[in-house]
């Protein structure tokens, strides 16, 4: 990314830069996807000055699209997000890993599938033309999360991904999350099983960040609502996990923000929005591609 003055300081050498508010920015990016869980919402309350910066934002002429892990078509993001009070003021549009997921499976039509997830994700199968059935029946599986995350690990799945890789059943994860916060805890996503399916040298097919066809998708989606071709140099990715906003945003090659009160927030001692530690906040992107700059909670 190209070099650009920041509104920011940097209280350790090693660690990327805090800075003041999204305001920092203003005028410099076209367009801004933003994660969802974790940045706009906890699971269990919105966060105010998240959906006011985005709305900001998009008033000073940047396009705002979530791009979200959820294992869903956009429409029941959109839902559950009225549902919490998030303004539709605030973004453009949403892809979530759902939407590339039905576009996966769009070219399976027929297949015996095996759902591997709540009952709550069964929308994802609307109108694709596929056959659900029982693991021992299925040639595909595709897992969109835990039965019930309330009470159970990936380790409580260790007997069904023996008995899918003793077939090499192909698994279409259709949201690589590894965990999720929900209110102050961490609940395991469906990345989590898809991992463990790969330690075991079963072939899984991830759908959503930081993988890039749900980038695509989102770029493709961006242009139609701009009218022209996006500079990725003008883009920003926002959002709270290393491991696929970060990460995704800089192997698509644009710039990040990163939001620290999220699945981090136990590790950099940033809970409830508290400003991070700097020593953890090092640590944690030793190694690892840094953020432009670093704001607890996402606000103007």
């Amino acid at each position: 990314m190209a070099e650009r003055s920041d509104s920011t300081h940097r209280a350790h050498p090693h660690a990327p830069p805090m800075v003041s508010g999204l305001s920092a920015y203003a005028g410099q990016y076209d367009l801004i996807l933003c994660d969802v869980w974790g940045v706009l919402h906890n699971g269990v309350v919105a966060f105010e000055s998240a959906h006011d910066a985005l709305t900001r934002a998009r008033a000073g002429g940047a396009s705002v699209i979530l791009v979200s892990n959820a294992p869903r078509p956009n429409r029941f993001v959109m839902e559950m997000l009225d549902g919490f009070g998030v303004p539709r003021t605030a973004y453009d549009g949403i892809v979530t890993s759902g939407d590339v997921t039905r576009e996966m499976l769009a070219a399976r039509s027929g297949a015996r599938t095996y759902h591997l997830g709540p009952a709550r994700d069964l929308s994802l199968f609307d109108g694709l033309g596929l056959t659900l059935t029982d693991l021992a029946d299925a040639d595909l599986v595709v897992v969109t999360g835990l039965f019930n995350d309330d009470v159970e690990t990936p380790d409580d799945y260790a007997d069904a991904l023996k008995a899918m890789k003793a077939r090499d059943l192909p698994m279409i994860c259709a949201n690589p999350d590894l965990v999720v916060e929900r209110g102050d805890q961490l609940i395991f996503c469906s990345g989590a099983i898809a991992k463990a399916y790969e330690e075991l040298d079963g072939k899984a097919f991830w759908c959503g960040k930081p993988h890039r066809p749900i980038y695509d998708t989102a770029f493709a989606h961006a242009e139609v609502i701009r009218g022209a071709v996006i500079d990725r140099t003008r883009v920003l990715g926002i959002g709270d996990a290393l491991r696929t906003d970060i990460a995704g945003a800089n192997d698509a090659g644009f710039d990040s923000l990163f939001i620290s009160g999220g699945i981090h927030a136990q590790e950099l001692k940033s809970v409830d929005g508290a400003i991070p530690d700097t020593e953890s906040l090092a640590d944690l992107f030793t190694g690892h591609a840094h953020p432009r700059g670093v704001m607890p909670r996402l606000a103007w």
